[in-house]
Parts: structure tokens; C-alpha cells; sequence
């Protein structure tokens, strides 16, 4: 019931925020890196609040690490074996360097074996400055470097209240679902005999990035390559600043059982973009393939330890 609600929460959430934004006259790849990313990484953030809250902060930090393993190895990949898609100059320059170096952040402030509040004030301080910086560069961008012709740019659909309705009974499904969701999950930890780091890891972290992928593979479908990567890569940059930014503000998050080897494959995940999306400017089937791959391997050892 808890990843239902998240995942119909989480539609909600992404159609009336996306209309709402292409109102403000977004470009699709801003779009996705801001309104799509925040929207699809509201159930991470419900999850994740939602078990610092209750004392299960393993299922707290699993769930934002597995995510962004399973946003790159899983969902970018199996959307570009669905279609290779055209790369955005500004994600080589900018977006996924990012991604990189909020990832080895994250690593560096839990090296003393916590997120304290004062590293979660600095990673939600990181955030606004990055949606700043998003929405500015947007507004000086010229035609030319859009990666979608004009006729092709998706359209908003219906007026401001109605999107904003959606926005409001997307929140509502996310918070109420999110409960369900931890309190399932981590009885299901205690029954199985499985830790809840690696419940967080798998079954959380899968489950709160459904929209991701959703969203990420009917726009691959769509031809629309920027609102797939930057969806991607922007949920990801969201999942390190945003939540665990909140949610170590909140409630201090230790490493727990959240292994550097969980972590060191977070930042290799994130790593390995880089040099995928700078060959040709193109994210290829079989660079997708390799992602799912790797993807695989990493459940497989988790589940052989578990």
C-alpha cells in the first residue's frame, strides 16, 4: 500500500509541478533537473524524514545511497537501452560534475561517522543554491542550446489551481504512504532477519525511485532525452542536499550499517556518467547496458551478504 500511494502521489506531484514550471516558460532539461527531480524525489524525502523521525535512520541513509545507485545503474540504464539519448552540453559542463562532487561530499561529512546537523544545514544551504543558479542560467540560456526543436517541447496543460490541486494531493499520498512504507519495510527487516541498512538499500530505495523511473523511461519513449538524464541526474543531486540535508537538520543520521563499500559504489556510479555521456554527446544501448549490469552485480552481492 505504502509504494502505491507514493507512486500515485508521486504522478500527481510531477504532472501538476512539470505544467506548472513550462508555464514559467522552464526549458525541458531545467525542468527535469529542478521541478521532475524535486517531484520524483518527494518519496525519498517522505521515506527518509519519516524514518530519522521514528529512529530508523539505517533506513534513512540506505534509502537516499540505494536510490542514487538505483537511479544510475538501474533507471538511467535501462532508459538508454530503451533509446540512446542525445546528451545536453550543460550536463557534461555542469550538472554531472555536480552530481560528482555532492557525492564525495556526502562521503567526506559522514568520514566522523554521522550527519550532524550542522552538515545537514550545509547540504540544504547547497541545494537552494543549486535551484538558484538552475532557474537563473535558464533565463540567459538562448534558443539555440535547447536540445529539442520548438515544436516538440512538451506543453502545459490545464490552468494554475488545478496543477496546484495535484501538487497538494500528491504531498498528501507522499506523507501518508511514506509511513506505510517504513513501518512495512522495516517489520519486514525484523521477520526476514535482514538488517535494516540493507532492506533500505533494496526494497526502500527501489521502491521510493518507481517515478524516477517512470518518468525517465516514457521520456526516453518520447524522444525526450533531457527530461530523462536530467531527471536523473538531478534527483540525485536532490537526494544528497535536499534530504538528507532536512533530514540531518531534523534528526542527526549516523552511518550505521551503511557501508563504505555501499558508499564507494555510489560515487563510482556517479563517476562512471562522466565519460559515458561525454563520448559522441550520446548515452548509447550498450553504455546502458554495462549500467544495469553493474547495477545487478551490486543487488547481487548485497543479497549474498544478506
Amino acid at each position: 500500500m505504502g509504494l502505491v500511494l507514493l507512486t500515485f502521489g508521486a504522478e500527481l506531484l510531477v504532472r501538476g509541478g512539470v505544467n506548472l514550471g513550462l508555464r514559467l516558460g522552464l526549458s525541458p532539461l531545467v525542468a527535469g533537473l529542478t521541478i521532475v527531480a524535486f517531484g520524483t524525489s518527494m518519496p525519498e524525502l517522505a521515506v527518509s524524514l519519516n524514518a530519522a523521525l521514528q529512529g530508523s535512520t539505517d533506513v534513512s541513509v540506505g534509502n537516499v545511497v540505494g536510490s542514487n545507485i538505483a537511479n544510475i545503474g538501474l533507471i538511467l540504464g535501462l532508459a538508454a537501452v530503451i533509446r540512446p539519448m542525445h546528451i545536453n552540453v550543460r550536463l557534461i559542463r555542469v550538472d554531472v560534475p555536480l552530481m560528482i562532487a555532492v557525492s564525495v561530499l556526502f562521503c567526506l561529512l559522514m568520514f566522523d561517522g554521522e550527519l550532524s546537523r550542522v552538515d545537514g544545514l550545509l547540504l540544504f544551504a547547497g541545494i537552494i543554491a543549486f535551484t538558484t543558479f538552475s532557474v537563473l542560467s535558464a533565463r540567459r540560456a538562448r534558443a539555440s542550446e535547447q536540445s529539442l526543436p520548438e515544436h516538440e517541447l512538451p506543453q502545459p496543460t490545464g490552468g494554475v489551481l488545478w496543477n496546484a490541486g495535484l501538487v497538494a494531493a500528491g504531498l498528501a499520498a507522499l506523507i501518508f504512504g511514506a509511513r506505510q512504507l517504513v513501518d512495512g519495510a522495516v517489520d519486514l527487516a525484523r521477520l526476514a532477519g535482514v538488517s535494516e541498512a540493507t532492506i533500505g538499500l533494496t526494497i526502500v530505495a527501489v521502491g521510493t525511485s518507481l517515478p524516477e523511473l517512470a518518468t525517465s523511461v516514457v521520456a526516453a519513449l518520447k524522444r525526450m532525452g533531457d527530461i530523462a538524464i536530467g531527471n536523473i541526474v538531478g534527483s540525485n543531486i536532490c537526494n544528497i542536499l535536499c534530504i538528507l540535508g532536512v533530514s540531518a537538520s531534523i534528526v542527526p543520521l549516523p552511518r550505521g550499517a551503511i557501508s563504505w563499500f555501499d558508499l564507494g559504489v555510489m560515487v563510482l556510479f556517479a563517476l562512471t556518467v562522466l565519460p559515458f555521456v561525454r563520448s559522441r554527446f550520446t548515452l548509447q544501448r550498450w553504455e546502458g547496458g554495462l549500467l544495469l549490469l553493474g547495477y545487478g552485480a551490486y543487488v547481487a552481492r548485497l543479497a549474498g551478504n544478506a
